[in-house]
This record gives structure tokens, C-alpha cells and sequence, in this order.
């Protein structure tokens, strides 16, 4: 197997990347400024697994306030378990969140927690799954964000990530592993927050890559080409002509050269580059801006005019 492929000669995720200076990029990007939450300001688990069941195919915005009322009526466990489970369900169709046996299975994990757990919930992953309606992700989940005690977690924000970033395979299999691999260890909690919340407000299905600040842009195989697809987003956005395909075009260029002048950058990344027309050095010298913030690329004014590379 040579370097930076596996064993079947594909290309293998993270080969060629820093993965500590991956891993330090997205937190201090998700530490810095994230949208807040009320069950990301607790560690309490029940608050916690609440508000995952609730997030099951719900909009978040709704799921917020019901959150807050249901745990205003029902605050822990034990008095979830002693109320009137048509209460519970009552609730779970007034506030439209979905299939009422949601309700049912958190109502009956209450009273598993009280009356097997002896009030206190399991902190691994495999031991939140004995309660009822906590399936692998839920468990995980909560074992992340309550104990600090997850595994990577893999939900369809994650995937779309690690798809466009580092070109891991559709395949669920190859998400758990690149997902499991990039994770600090000890750190499930801030990284499955950190890499959901990246999901969630930058690299979503129409990407906000410069408005979020995505910390990924260096890496981003997405970025670099502009394209986009991703398995939850089956067609590719229009960018023929647009700055994102010359600004993959001009990376892909400076791969081949220690620097170029930029008349013949170019001259490369487009048949009609003109240096005084309207696709010609004021056009390409704001690309090279943009991907020069972005710590991509380098620019330097030398006696014999300008000449960019790659960022080493």
C-alpha cells in the first residue's frame, strides 16, 4: 500500500493534512462563536436526551421552545416517570414534534432510569442504549455531550462534511472510521458539537463557506474544485464561470509551479485572460485576495511584477 492511498490503491482521507492543526482549527472556530442552546449549557443527561429525541426530524426552532416548557413541567427524571404517560403524549401533539412513540419510549426510559439505574443514567454509549428508544446515535450522543464519553458522532451534517472536505467515500462505514480517526481522543463532547455545529451553519447543503468563516477552507477538497455535491445534495450547484471554479483552477495550477507570475497564472486558468481586459490582472489579483486570506495561497510583488504560490 504506498503512501496516502489504502489498500484497494483509492485515495485515503487525511493523508496529506495536518490533522492537529484540523482538529485545533474547528475548535477554536466553534469555541470562538457558535448559536447557543440551552441543552448545550448543561451536562445533565436527561435535559440532554430530551432534547435529542425531540430533534428527530423536528426544526430546531421548535424544538427549542418546546424543549424549555417540557423541561419546566417535567425537570427530571423522577417526576417524568410519575406522571400520566397520556400527559406526555398530549404534550408531544401539542407541540407537533413528531411520532407520539417518541413520547412513549421517553416516558418509559424515565422509569427505567428510576426504578433499574437507580436514578442515575449509564454513561457509555452501549450501557444509554438499554433505555428504551435510544438507538446508537441517541446513546452516543448523550454519552458525548452529558459524560465527555462518546465515540465520533456520524449524523448527516457530518457526513456532508467529511464527504466535501476530505473526499471520504458515501459509504457508512468509511464515515464512522474518518470520523473516529479525526477525533481527538477524551474529547467527544467539544468535537461532536464543534463538527455538527460546522455542519450545521457552514457546510450546509448550499455552502456558507466565507460567511460562516468556515476553519476547513485550506483543507476543504470542496472548496478548492467548487463542487459541492454532497450525498444529501444530489445535484451540483452551478458554478461554471464563477469564482469558485477559477479559484480551484488557480489552485490546481500552483500545485504544478514553486510560484508563477500571475500574467501566465492567467493565461493558464482561462483561454480569454486578457491583463488589461475584463477578465485579466484587477480580476485575477481579487481572487488571488480572497484565497490569500484564506491562507491559501501566496502573493508577492517582486521587481519583475507579481507572482503568487501556494501557501506552504
Amino acid at each position: 500500500m504506498s503512501e496516502g492511498t489504502d489498500a484497494a490503491g483509492e485515495p485515503e482521507p487525511f493523508a496529506d493534512v495536518d490533522r492537529e492543526a484540523v482538529r485545533t482549527a474547528l475548535i477554536e472556530w466553534y469555541e470562538a462563536d457558535h448559536r447557543e442552546f440551552p441543552w448545550r449549557e448543561t451536562d445533565d443527561p436527561y435535559a440532554i436526551l430530551v432534547s435529542e429525541v425531540m430533534s428527530q426530524q423536528t426544526q430546531i426552532g421548535r424544538v427549542e421552545e418546546a424543549w424549555a416548557e417540557f423541561i419546566e413541567r417535567w425537570p427530571t427524571t423522577a417526576e417524568l416517570a410519575a406522571a400520566d404517560r397520556s400527559a406526555v403524549v398530549g404534550f408531544w401533539t401539542d407541540h407537533s414534534l413528531g411520532y407520539n412513540n417518541r413520547a412513549k419510549y421517553l416516558h418509559e426510559a424515565a422509569r427505567q432510569v428510576e426504578e433499574e439505574f437507580g436514578g442515575e443514567f449509564p454513561r457509555s454509549p452501549d450501557g444509554l442504549q438499554e433505555l428504551m428508544g435510544v438507538g446508537p446515535y441517541t446513546g452516543n450522543a448523550v454519552a458525548s455531550f452529558a459524560f465527555d464519553n462518546g465515540d465520533a458522532v456520524v449524523d448527516t451534517n457530518v457526513k456532508r462534511v467529511l464527504y466535501r472536505a476530505f473526499s471520504v467515500p458515501d459509504d457508512d462505514a468509511a464515515f464512522e472510521d474518518a470520523a473516529s480517526e479525526l477525533m481527538p481522543e477524551g474529547e467527544s463532547q467539544v468535537w461532536n458539537n464543534a463538527i455538527m455545529e460546522l455542519g450545521g451553519v457552514a457546510c450546509t447543503q448550499t455552502p456558507r463557506c466565507e460567511e460562516s468563516g468556515c476553519p476547513w477552507r485550506r483543507w476543504c477538497d470542496a472548496y478548492a474544485t467548487g463542487d459541492f455535491t454532497a450525498p444529501d445534495v444530489p445535484t451540483q450547484p452551478a458554478f461554471e464561470g464563477s469564482r469558485r471554479q477559477f479559484r480551484g483552477r488557480v489552485l490546481s495550477t500552483l500545485r504544478e509551479y514553486d510560484d508563477l507570475p500571475i500574467d501566465d497564472l492567467g493565461h493558464r486558468i482561462r483561454i480569454d485572460y486578457a491583463p488589461e481586459g475584463e477578465y485579466g490582472k484587477e480580476w485575477l489579483q481579487g481572487i488571488l485576495a480572497d484565497l490569500s486570506e484564506d491562507e491559501l495561497v501566496e502573493i508577492e510583488n517582486r521587481e519583475g511584477g507579481t507572482v503568487a504560490r501556494l501557501r506552504r
